[in-house]
């Protein structure tokens, strides 16, 4: 099915929150977000279920609530931020599962590679925004990836067995855009 996008709206970095997950040292999650993400989302005349997504994250805004954690995942170590400083995101395919359900594939370039990942996707509502003109959509996603996938392999061997940060990364998107 073809859908003409009818109507445009930009991702509010104000509102949003792209956040992820990972375990450290095997026993518990450190979480963190990326504070500066911008982009679109495409709706078709009839729905507010996404038709298209884009969307780019600057790699510097990293945030652990740790200064040096950050700086260590801006280093050649993780993101290598200076060679690679956004990671972008555009959907190649979008389908509903329900009534406010879809599921969300596209291309995920990171760290200078590109995959094919798959978001689970919900839109949470609208309204207006009584401070600023313009309706507001409201979308969630998450997903998992493999952090070697995307070239960033960094590790440390625990005394004890395992590593110091796990392969696998949870992503979770709070995405509010504005019309």
């Amino acid at each position: 099915m073809t859908t003409t996008a009818a109507r445009s709206l930009a991702i509010d970095a104000a509102h949003s929150n792209v956040g992820f997950s990972v375990r450290h040292l095997m026993i518990t999650k450190v979480r963190g977000s990326f504070t500066g993400v911008t982009g679109s989302i495409a709706l078709d005349a009839s729905s507010p279920m996404p038709v298209a997504i884009d969307a780019v994250v600057d790699v510097a805004t990293i945030d652990t609530r740790q200064p040096d954690r950050d700086a260590h995942l801006k280093s050649p170590d993780f993101f290598d931020a200076a060679t690679y400083p956004t990671l972008t995101f555009k959907s190649t395919s979008i389908v509903p599962t329900g009534d406010t359900t879809f599921t969300l594939t596209g291309d995920l370039q990171m760290h200078g590679t590109t995959k094919s990942i798959t978001f689970e996707g919900e839109y949470t509502g609208q309204g207006e925004n009584p401070f600023a003109p313009g309706a507001r959509f409201a979308y969630e996603a998450k997903t998992k990836i493999k952090r070697s996938d995307f070239g960033l392999t960094w590790n440390a061997t625990l005394e004890a067995g395992g590593v110091a940060v796990s392969d696998e990364v949870a992503i979770e998107l709070d995405i509010q855009a504005t019309a």
